[in-house]
């Protein structure tokens, strides 16, 4: 969602602050901006626009210093309007900076004499409120509606003639999570960083020094790479830093923190500031679907390979074969390809297939989905319905060099990068999108996709990155329900529509990596016997989007809390699910209409992936499983 470059150097750095925004512009952005100190103020320039447009506004505006800062912002608290873009500026009670924002040009440059501090933030402060009416009443004036700004004025407030002092008195009052840069009119060539929840990276240069919030920000400029870990506090200066963390007694002290060489765009494999790799594939999902959508100018056939239009024209039904992970994307995809292509779907688990009397249909489309493209099942359910005279087939899978895609006549190649957990996550999410292409491409084959559904299908496809960061900032409250689950050894998935393969996806990663004994089922399905598991001592985890089963879906979620069980409930905001006794809620940042599958499944990632953390399980080699199945 967002990304932070910051840097304290003898030479002009905001060439290296723009180039840094441009390397996070995958994450998703609506706006951005930089801010420096020059001739002994604060100056910035902000925008709406794309990077490249902030970049020409710098350039005729002639800003050039030594020190700075720069952020590309996702919207979370207040609109993607210039007021709201980071970085923020505090000049202290009484009085705001010369330029508050609200008559700032968009991606103008602004001086701002009278700030004293300027700030970038990653992630979400949860007390802002609390902390706004606070610094509200010692008279400090906000600009914006951000809860960053809030940061910006606390620090100002603390503010005694250190930075580093001033930050480290700041931090505790902060509850949320939270990657930040700092610097202050009064100490040139000095920036602090602090990390809370969110990565943040220190890159060691010669004579100067670097932060981002991605290794990849800094390519170029140097490959030592600190990844700061959870707590640290880092001061930097001139050819020097000192990175230090709070004990248990809450004072701060130095720490050593090693300094790795990374080759930005080879390090797929490595590890970086995460605890293990399927926490670090999880985090990925937003670039990782933007990959995926890189090449996708416009909705064709061809996306699919040279011959696709012929064998879409030729085909009346889809049969999807997959195993675990890939299963649930396929069934997923049934309800795209039904509702929007009108293409009768059935889906296939690969194992079972081939071992029963099934009926072919020579225009059949059979689709095969796999993250290895080595799955052995699979690939013998592949050959079984060529055997039985299916010859359109098509794969949506991660490895173009893999033999699912050589035995195919067709392929759709996923971009999630090497995905190195066994339990499957941003594999999954670019299958969903691979999935979502090729039914609005036999839809468009089929005469059921306009020119402007078109375009609105598109226009949802990429803004899914920006979606899929936001979902990601709710991990701390995701962390909090993780600590309950840790306890119990069952728990219910429910689901409806297109969301009940989601919710056995959620169960399936739960029990992977948590070892918990996990089930899911439709939830209309309760009183039909799953509702005789339900007690207090099980938890009941509901996806519930604001579709068009949403009350259906409540008055199941009422058979539930009649019978005591404690429901667990990931709601878009406008569900009107609210918290009280028994019902915990999280609520989403928007709904997505037929794309909400992709970002309510991340979530239940991140619940199986914390609560696995908090039983002390190997995360990334759960027992008993392999990434690739190449056996029967």
């Amino acid at each position: 969602m967002c990304g932070i470059v910051g840097a304290v150097s003898q030479r002009n750095i905001v060439p290296i602050l723009v180039e840094g925004l441009k390397r996070l512009e995958y994450r998703g952005y609506d706006s951005c901006g930089v801010a420096v100190h020059q001739t002994g103020e604060l100056k910035r320039a902000r925008s709406t626009s794309r990077v490249a447009d902030l970049d020409a506004n710098i350039r005729a505006d002639g800003i050039a210093a030594a020190t700075g800062i720069a952020h590309t912002r996702w919207a979370t608290h207040g609109a993607p309007e210039v007021h709201n873009a980071h970085p923020h500026f505090s000049a202290g009670p009484g009085g705001h900076p010369e330029h508050t924002g609200f008559g700032e040009l968009d991606g103008a440059a602004s001086s701002a004499a009278r700030a004293r501090i300027g700030l970038v933030h990653n992630g979400i402060i949860e007390n802002h409120d609390e902390l706004r009416a606070e610094l509200q009443a010692k008279g400090y004036t906000f600009a914006s509606q951000t809860d960053t700004e809030v940061i910006a004025h606390l620090v100002h407030h603390l503010y005694d003639g250190d930075l580093l002092d001033a930050v480290q008195r700041a931090l505790p009052r902060l509850r949320g999570a939270y990657a930040i840069a700092v610097f202050c009119r009064d100490e040139p060539q000095r920036v602090v960083g602090a990390r809370a929840g969110s990565p943040l990276v220190l890159g060691v240069g010669k004579g100067e020094n670097f932060l981002a919030s991605d290794a990849m920000a800094l390519a170029g400029v140097t490959d030592q790479i600190v990844y700061l870990e959870e707590g640290d506090v880092v001061d930097l200066q001139l050819g020097k830093t000192w990175i230090t963390a709070r004990d248990a007694n809450g004072r701060y002290g130095a720490v050593q923190r090693p300094v790795r060489t990374v080759h930005a765009h080879s390090g797929a494999a490595e590890l970086g500031p995460y605890r293990h790799y399927m926490q670090k594939e999880i985090f990925e999902q937003p670039r990782a679907i933007a990959d995926t959508l890189d090449a996708v100018a416009g909705v064709s056939p061809e996306l699919f390979g040279d011959g696709a239009y012929r064998a879409f024209k030729a085909v009346d039904r889809v049969l999807i074969l997959a195993c675990g992970t890939s299963y649930y994307s396929g069934s997923t995809a049934r309800y795209w390809l039904e509702s929007i292509a009108g293409i009768p779907t059935t889906v296939e688990i690969a194992s079972e297939y081939r071992y029963r009397d099934s009926v072919p249909d020579p225009r059949t489309l059979v689709v095969t989905i796999s993250q290895s493209g080595e799955t052995a099942d699979t690939i013998a359910a592949l050959k079984h319905a060529r055997g039985l005279g299916m010859a359109h087939t098509l794969t949506i899978c991660n490895v173009a060099t893999s033999a699912m895609v050589r035995e195919c006549a067709m392929a759709y190649i996923t971009r999630a990068g090497v995905e190195i957990g066994v339990a499957s996550t941003k594999a999954f999410t670019t299958q969903l999108v691979g999935l979502y292409l090729l039914t609005l491409a036999l839809a468009q084959s089929r005469g059921r996709l306009t020119d402007a559904q078109e375009a609105e299908h598109l226009k949802a496809l990429r803004h899914l990155p920006v979606a899929v960061q936001a979902v990601l900032a709710l991990e701390p409250q995701v962390i909090a329900w993780s600590e309950d689950f840790a306890r119990r050894e069952h728990a219910l998935f429910l689901g409806r529509g297109l969301h009940y393969p989601i919710a056995l996806e959620g169960a399936l990663k739960l029990k992977e990596i948590s070892y918990i004994h996990a089930e899911a089922y439709p939830a209309g399905e309760l009183k039909h016997g799953p509702l005789a598991l339900v007690t207090e001592q099980m938890p009941v985890v509901t996806v519930a989007p604001n579709d068009a089963l949403l009350e259906k879906l409540k008055s199941n979620m009422q058979e539930v809390r009649a019978r005591g069980g404690q429901l667990y409930v990931f709601a878009d905001a406008d569900s009107h699910i609210e918290n009280s006794p028994g019902v915990h809620v999280i609520r989403m940042p928007e709904h997505y209409g037929a794309l909400s599958p992709i970002l309510h499944v991340v979530p239940l990632q991140l619940l199986a992936y914390h609560t696995a953390c908090a039983r002390g399980t190997d995360v990334d080699k759960p027992r008993n499983l392999a990434k690739s199945v190449t056996v029967e």
